[in-house]
C-alpha cells in the first residue's frame, strides 16, 4: 500500500498508512484517486445505514412534533430540539473520533474512519433536515426563531467538536501522566 499526500511531499509504504495531516484523514488512499476502494464505499455504506437508523430512531423517541408534547412545545411552531441535539451529539463524537484516531489507536484499520466518521456520524448528523427546519420556522412566520436555530445549532456543533477533541486529549494526557507517574514511583 502506499500512502501520498502531495500538498505535505510524504510518501510512505505502509500497511498501515492511517494518519491525520492537517486536519484531513489519510486512510491509505487519496481522494483525488480514479477509483475509490470497494472495501471504503462498503465501511461508508454500512456506517451511514447504521447512522440514518440510530438518527431516525432518535427523532422517533423524541420528535420536534406530533407526540414530543411530552418533552417539549410541538407542532408546526415548535424549536426543532431533536435535530439540534442530534448534530450537536454528532459533532461531539466527530471530535472524539478524529483525537482517538490520531492519537490513541495510530494503528487501526483505514477502513475505521470510512465507517466511524463519514459513514455512522455522516448517516447520524443531518445537515438537510436542520435546513428544513429552519425553512419551516421562517415560513411559520418565526423568523426570529429560525435565526436562532441557525446560529444555535452552528455554535453547538463546533462546540461539540472542540469539547469531545478536548475530553480525550484531557484523559489521554491524564492517562500518561499516570502511567509516567507510576514508572516513576516504581523505579525508586
Amino acid at each position: 500500500m502506499r500512502c501520498v499526500d502531495e500538498a505535505q511531499g510524504i510518501h510512505a509504504h505502509s500497511s498501515d498508512c492511517m494518519h491525520l495531516m492537517d486536519h484531513v484523514h489519510h486512510a491509505g488512499w487519496t481522494d483525488h484517486g480514479s477509483s475509490p476502494r470497494a472495501s471504503a464505499i462498503i465501511a461508508v455504506t454500512v456506517g451511514g445505514a447504521i447512522g440514518a437508523l440510530a438518527r431516525y430512531g432518535v427523532s422517533r423517541m423524541w420528535p420536534n412534533g406530533g407526540d414530543a408534547y411530552l418533552v417539549w412545545r410541538t407542532g408546526a411552531a415548535a424549536f426543532p430540539w431533536t435535530t439540534l441535539l442530534i448534530n450537536a451529539v454528532g459533532c461531539f463524537l466527530m471530535g472524539v473520533l478524529t483525537i482517538s484516531l490520531k492519537k490513541r489507536f495510530t494503528g487501526a484499520s483505514p477502513l475505521l474512519s470510512p465507517l466511524l466518521g463519514t459513514g455512522v456520524l455522516g448517516g447520524f448528523t443531518t445537515f438537510s433536515t436542520y435546513t428544513d427546519d429552519a425553512r419551516r420556522l421562517f415560513e411559520n412566520g418565526q423568523p426570529g426563531t429560525a435565526v436562532a436555530y441557525l446560529v444555535l445549532t452552528v455554535g453547538a456543533s463546533m462546540s461539540g467538536v472542540l469539547l469531545g477533541v478536548a475530553c480525550v486529549a484531557g484523559m489521554l494526557q491524564v492517562r500518561r501522566g499516570g502511567s509516567d507517574t507510576s514508572q516513576g514511583r516504581e523505579g525508586s
